[in-house]
């Protein structure tokens, strides 16, 4: 279950160096996002913890990592402000519980209803918020914008920037890192390029004594092991109504999110992962780290990509990296507080550039219209809003498009056979989008008194098609003709059946002929 694989030393000493890359970069992120929900920065890094440790070992997606995400953060900022951070736990617990139910009930299966053109635009839109989540190392301590959920809603207006010395050292700093990470593979892969990066800007810094913020000048990373404790709130109908609706937002984001992400390192990887093992391991993370003192959390982008381009592909890159990060809390949380802020920025940097989809510059004049503008939309809705909504949104607008389309697909010719019936053969699925076309290429007053319709290339697709085919006749029964209805599939047939009184046709079916069976299903 751990796929360690200790005979192959190259993967393990691969997992546990990216495992450690990650880890530095977790810190300086689980703080920042735990101040973006109102609480104490332990919340975030306990989070990122238990989140990570318990995924990594039982999740669906070898060498993704979970813990504390801005997504998460900016729905939870209202509930702790409104209710305390006791109430947060309990949202946590409920939102682990759910998520356990969509992974048992297989709803991870849906993840394959998402098109491509949203994929790239959640890629895109997640890309553009990590930078902007790092642009706020670039204002001033103290100041607006300083920590708070202004850069997550994507928005940099009335932010105090920092100016001379200190944001050239800055970007000196950042350049450095991301100038390591971009050539040192080019000479040798033994070590993680970030971390490379990481440890010689570290000692740069110290080195010269530059002054230039660090880890601990956020907040400090010091505590002990979490502790068991079950959320202070009253179990009763009250706060169940409080939780309820913020638990399921929480929960729909961070299985989007995730299942999105284990996507995404599907791709990279050329492998397959399991997402609704992957729903189930991140509610139980999620529960316990809600029992636990944690802020919940999922899968996040940005990390999983450090560990994969780090050459962690197992489960043991993201244990490696929760018992890290937990190490840094416990044992060696003054050095990793020394870690400049400029460094983790600058690996950041590196991860929204291998993140975007710069391609889709290229093919976005190749591709129709619509998946364009699904592209476009659901980039700008992540950075504007929340990752849940955009996807619900580039999916429901794919799904419009595409009834669109294929409303123009029905194609219905006439023609008069050998015993003097108005024959009509229907091309095309009757839905929705199709009837109205469908109805109009009728004409009971003309037609023959005996009327077949023949459905051999076509198949009725839902009630829409029930309706129609019961209007029709029922025009047919006013001109005083009969009609029938020939070679329907078995799935038609099936429908027809279940519709019971709704439907009242005469059904003449053929039993050698099976032209519109379900290959779909």
């Amino acid at each position: 279950m751990f796929e360690f694989h200790p005979s192959k030393a190259a993967t393990v000493k691969n997992d546990m160096l990216s495992g450690l890359t990650v880890a530095l970069a977790l810190v300086p992120e689980a703080v920042a996002f735990a101040f973006v929900a109102g609480v104490e920065p332990l919340v975030g890094l306990y989070a990122a913890f238990m989140v990570g440790l318990i995924t990594a070992c039982i999740g669906g997606r070898p060498g993704m990592i979970s813990g504390a995400t801005g997504a998460l953060a900016v729905v939870m900022v209202t509930l702790v402000a409104d209710h305390g951070v006791e109430y947060l736990f309990a949202t946590v617990v409920l939102m682990g519980i759910l998520q356990i139910a969509a992974g048992v009930t297989r709803l991870g299966k849906f993840i394959r209803m998402v098109p491509h053109p949203v994929m790239l635009g959640f890629v895109n839109g997640l890309a553009i918020v990590i930078f902007l989540a790092q642009l706020n190392q670039f204002g001033v301590e103290g100041q607006p914008g300083w920590l708070d959920d202004t850069f997550m809603q994507g928005s940099i207006v009335d932010v105090a920037w920092l100016s001379g010395s200190q944001l050239y050292m800055l970007l000196g700093l950042v350049g450095v890192t991301m100038l390591i990470i971009h050539f040192l593979p080019r000479f040798t892969t033994a070590l993680p390029s970030s971390l490379v990066a990481i440890l010689t800007v570290s000692l740069l810094v110290f080195g010269l004594d530059l002054d230039t913020r660090v880890v601990g000048d956020i907040a400090s990373i010091k505590g002990g092991l979490p502790t068991f404790h079950i959320p202070s709130v009253p179990l009763n109908f009250e706060t169940l109504s409080t939780i309820f609706p913020y638990a399921v937002v929480l929960a729909a984001i961070g299985l989007i999110e995730s299942l999105l992400t284990l996507r995404l390192v599907d791709e990279i990887t050329e492998s397959r992962g399991h997402g609704n093992r992957e729903c189930v391991a991140q509610g139980i993370a999620n529960t316990t780290t809600g029992l636990f003192g944690g802020m919940g959390g999922c899968a996040m982008i940005g990390q999983s990509m450090i560990n994969v381009n780090s050459g962690g592909r197992g489960r043991l890159s993201g244990i490696t990296a929760a018992l890290c990060l937990l190490l840094f809390i416990l044992v060696a949380s003054p050095l990793i507080e020394q870690i400049p802020l400029a460094a983790l920025i600058g690996v950041m940097f590196i991860v929204v550039i291998g993140t975007f989809e710069w391609s889709s510059f290229r093919v976005i004049r190749k591709v129709p219209r619509t998946d364009a503008l699904v592209l476009v939309l659901v980039s700008a809705v992540t950075v504007a809003t929340d990752l849940a909504v955009a996807v619900v949104v580039g999916v429901i607008v794919s799904a419009l498009a595409f009834a669109w389309e294929h409303a123009k697909y029905i194609r219905i010719e006439a023609r008069q056979d050998h015993k003097g019936s108005t024959v009509y053969a229907v091309t095309g699925p009757l839905f929705f989008g199709s009837v109205t076309s469908f109805l109009e290429r009728f004409d009971p007053q003309q037609d023959n008194d005996d009327v077949v319709i023949d459905f051999a290339r076509s198949r009725v697709a839902d009630h829409s098609g029930l309706e129609a085919i019961d209007t029709l006749a029922e025009r047919y029964l006013s001109a005083g003709k009969t009609l029938h209805l020939v070679h329907l599939s078995d799935e038609c047939r099936r429908l027809l059946r279940r519709a019971g009184n709704l439907v009242e046709v005469n059904v003449i079916e053929d039993p050698k002929y099976f032209v519109a069976d379900d290959v779909l299903g």
